[in-house]
């Protein structure tokens, strides 16, 4: 499982453990996210974000 930065504010989407408040279930892809999946802290677009 890989981990991934928004390079805009530094919050990390943790593909082990999703992010269930925002109906992603842990173990979800990052490939499997949603196109339109924002950061949760700032808003900032999926493509906004780089492999750690």
């Amino acid at each position: 499982m890989k981990k991934y930065r928004c390079t805009i504010c530094g919050y990390v989407y943790d593909e082990a453990k999703g992010y269930p408040d925002g109906g992603i279930a842990p173990g979800t892809k990052w490939e499997d996210l949603p196109a339109d999946f924002e950061c949760p802290e700032c808003g900032a677009s999926k493509d906004m974000f780089e492999a750690i």
